[in-house]
């Protein structure tokens, strides 16, 4: 793999602002390195190579000229294939849009773009972001670089995939259910769903939507910050605005990384109500408890009351689904996936009595949440449920022997957090003896982006864990 390659963002882009590396030099090893991987992981389903080269041609241009360079200057970067980038196919992996070419940016892509990014094509999906394993009719299924012929999960599936194989540092995922945190765990890399409206995410449907979240993934924490410094910030069509901006992460891999001294964390194995986990998975996060103490943080076996967090979940989701999905499955039921048509019958099926009753849930979960968080700094729990799996399934028929009833069921530990608004991710906590990666998800209260950060950091250091590369290549 080129040197260039090995860098993270912050290195790169220090390294292109200083004109020791070019953009052109940048996105060339970004491509050989996509064809040397991807025929092995399938994470990038489209290329735009010609548009790339005149992109990183003007970005040498411009730093030629002297002239003041964006924050991201020269960044090569596939985009996850849910989000529209201009002229580039956005197919949302749907055959619906197999061949659907975008006249505009959404608002993640135009920021990255003013940013300097390099736009280079887009990373596999699910169709319409739809579960955690990365497969559709349009471009297949997506596998792990640690063991390709596993499940790199999903629904950022192919952004984690490619970020682990070292096709690109840095790129933007989204996050309804856990898709850029299982991925994450399954790739051993770093997923974080912000807080609501960090990243606004704007639709012509429904602004005040507050369950998905845009977000940024990367090979480690520091560069998460480096990427919310560049591209966080309100947008008037999504309200209330955070009062957390690009701002708060600036200069955050500048700071010296201290310890958890003080620092209370509430620690779960089923989240308090009984959410089953694989053996494997927990026995890998228990040595983490270790590590957490002799940084100085106080663990105690803890968590929110939860018990509303699947009801809020599923009926959000699916209302969502409907308002967003319900179209296509009325006029190409054919063309859609059967997990997306029931996700979206579940919606239409809601009475106005079953929605006042779950506006009531949400409202108890916020107070316990809140409750939680008068008590802790930090809520620690699996990231996924289960291991990778067999790349072939379309997801786990069951956990820790029980069955799944739906292809939600083994996304649990990532979607009762998603119920409960808060700022999460997951970050590289331990291996497998079989040399399987498993991710810890670290929790805080809403808007406290940055200390979830800045406390995530020392996890981060202390284990080396997210050092680990795959072999592939």
């Amino acid at each position: 793999m080129s040197d260039i390659l090995a860098l993270s963002a912050r290195e790169l882009v220090g390294a292109l602002r200083r004109r020791e590396v070019s953009a052109r030099e940048a996105l060339d090893a970004h491509l050989e390195r996509i064809a040397e991987v991807n025929p092995t992981i399938n994470a990038v389903v489209t290329l735009a190579a010609e548009q790339a080269v005149a992109a990183a041609s003007a970005a040498d241009e411009l730093a030629a000229s002297g002239a003041d360079l964006p924050a991201l200057h020269g960044l090569p970067m596939t985009h996850k294939d849910t989000h529209l980038v201009a002229g580039i196919r956005s197919t949302n992996g749907s055959p619906i849009f197999a061949e659907h070419v975008p006249d505009t940016d959404d608002l993640v892509i135009d920021r990255l773009r003013r940013a300097g990014v390099i736009a280079t094509g887009k990373n596999n999906v699910p169709e319409f972001g739809a579960g955690s394993h990365t497969f559709n009719e349009v471009f297949g299924t997506t596998t792990n670089p640690y063991a390709p012929d596993l499940s790199a999960g999903g629904s950022s599936g192919g952004l984690a995939a490619a970020i682990a194989a070292g096709i690109q540092p840095l790129g933007e995922g989204s996050d309804m259910g856990g898709s850029l945190r299982i991925p994450a765990s399954f790739c051993n890399v770093v997923g974080m769903r912000p807080s609501y409206g960090v990243l606004p995410m704007p639709t012509a449907a429904n602004n005040r939507s507050w369950l998905g979240r845009t977000g940024p993934m990367a090979r480690d924490v520091d560069d998460i910050a480096f990427f919310l410094a560049a591209v966080a910030g309100p947008d008037p069509r999504v309200v209330p605005s955070a009062p957390v901006t690009g701002a708060d992460f600036a200069g955050f891999a500048d700071e010296p990384v201290g310890d958890l001294r003080g620092v209370r964390i509430g620690w779960s194995p089923d989240f308090g109500i009984g959410v089953p986990v694989e053996p494997e998975v927990l026995e890998t996060l228990t040595g983490l408890l270790g590590v957490l103490e002799e940084a100085g943080a106080v663990v105690d076996e803890a968590a929110p009351d939860l018990s509303e967090a699947d009801r809020v979940f599923q009926a959000t989701r699916a209302t969502d689904f409907a308002t967003l999905l319900g179209g296509f499955v009325r006029d190409h039921r054919e063309l859609v996936k059967p997990e997306v048509i029931w996700n979206v019958e579940l919606g239409w099926s809601y009475s106005a009595e079953d929605l006042i009753e779950v506006t009531a849930a949400r409202t108890r979960l916020d107070a316990a949440v809140a409750d939680f968080y008068g008590r802790y700094d930090l809520f620690l729990s699996p990231t996924a449920q289960v291991l990778p799996f067999e790349a072939s399934q379309r997801y786990p028929q069951e956990v820790a022997g029980v069955p799944s009833e739906t292809y939600l069921d083994w996304m649990r530990s990532a979607c009762v957090l998603s119920a409960a608004g808060v700022p999460a991710l997951s970050l590289p906590a331990g291996f497998t003896p079989a040399g399987l990666p498993v991710g810890v998800q670290v929790a805080a209260d809403h808007y406290r982006d940055v200390d979830l950060l800045r406390w995530s950091r020392v996890i981060e250091q202390r284990t080396g864990t997210a050092k680990r590369r795959p072999s592939i290549g």
